[in-house]
C-alpha cells in the first residue's frame, strides 16, 4: 500500500512538472506572463546592439577646443555645482597626484595672474580625521580629542584628482531636459556658497 502511494504522488508530481514547463515553454498559452521581450525593447536607443549602425552609436562628442584663458566659462547646473572645464584638456590627462597641470594656472597665488578662476579653500583643507597608532596598527581614532581638521596651503592629497568632479563639456545635442536650475544666489551660475564659515557648518570637530 505504501509501495502504491509513493508511485501515486510520484506521477502526480511528475504530470504537474510536465504541465508547468510545457506552459513555460508556450507563452501564448499563460494570457501574456512569460512573452518575449526583445533586446531593442529593453535599450533607451531602441535599436539593434550587435549592429554597430550610427544611431546605436549616439552623438559623438564634440569637446571644446578654446585654449585654456579664453575667458569662456560655463554655467553650473545647479548650485554648488562643480565648474565644467570650459578649455581643450589635450596633453593636460591623466592627471596624478605628482602631475597636475591644474594646479599650473588654477593654484591660487597664480591664478589671478593668468586669468584663471583659483581653486576654493574647501580644496586646502584636510577633512579626513588624524589617525593614531593602535597595537602596531595605523587605525583612526574614535576620540574627538584625537580629530582635526588641518587647513593647509595647498591643494589637499585627497583633491588631487580635478577630473573626478569637473569634466570637459561637449557641444553634442543633449537628451531632451526640462530641468532648471534653481540658485539661491544672484551668482550662485558662476560662484559657490560653500566658502568661508560655510566650510564648517554642522562639523563639530575641534580643529
Amino acid at each position: 500500500m505504501k509501495t502504491m502511494s509513493k508511485i501515486t504522488i510520484g506521477l502526480v508530481a511528475a504530470t504537474l512538472l510536465f504541465v508547468g514547463c510545457n506552459n513555460s515553454a508556450n507563452p501564448s498559452s499563460n494570457s501574456g506572463v512569460g512573452a518575449t521581450v526583445t533586446e531593442e525593447s529593453l535599450g533607451l536607443r531602441k535599436t539593434d546592439l550587435y549592429s554597430e549602425k550610427s544611431e546605436t552609436q549616439g552623438d559623438a562628442t564634440h569637446y571644446g577646443k578654446s585654449a585654456a584663458g579664453s575667458g569662456y566659462k560655463i554655467k553650473r547646473a545647479f548650485q554648488d555645482a562643480p565648474p565644467m572645464i570650459p578649455h581643450d584638456v589635450e596633453g593636460m590627462l591623466p592627471i596624478t597626484i605628482n602631475n597636475n597641470q591644474c594646479t599650473g594656472c588654477h593654484a591660487p597665488e597664480v591664478a589671478s595672474s593668468v586669468g584663471a578662476l583659483p581653486y576654493p579653500k574647501s580644496h586646502m583643507i584636510n577633512f579626513r580625521p588624524k589617525s593614531i597608532a593602535i597595537s602596531g596598527t595605523n587605525t583612526s581614532s574614535a576620540n574627538l580629542k584625537d580629530i582635526s581638521i588641518q587647513e593647509l596651503s595647498s591643494l589637499a592629497g585627497a583633491r588631487f584628482n580635478c577630473s573626478q568632479c569637473h569634466a570637459p563639456q561637449s557641444d553634442s545635442p543633449a537628451p531632451e531636459n526640462t530641468f532648471e536650475a534653481a540658485y539661491v544666489r544672484e551668482d550662485g551660475a558662476s560662484k559657490s556658497t560653500w566658502s568661508g564659515t560655510k566650510l564648517m557648518e554642522g562639523i563639530d570637530i575641534p580643529k
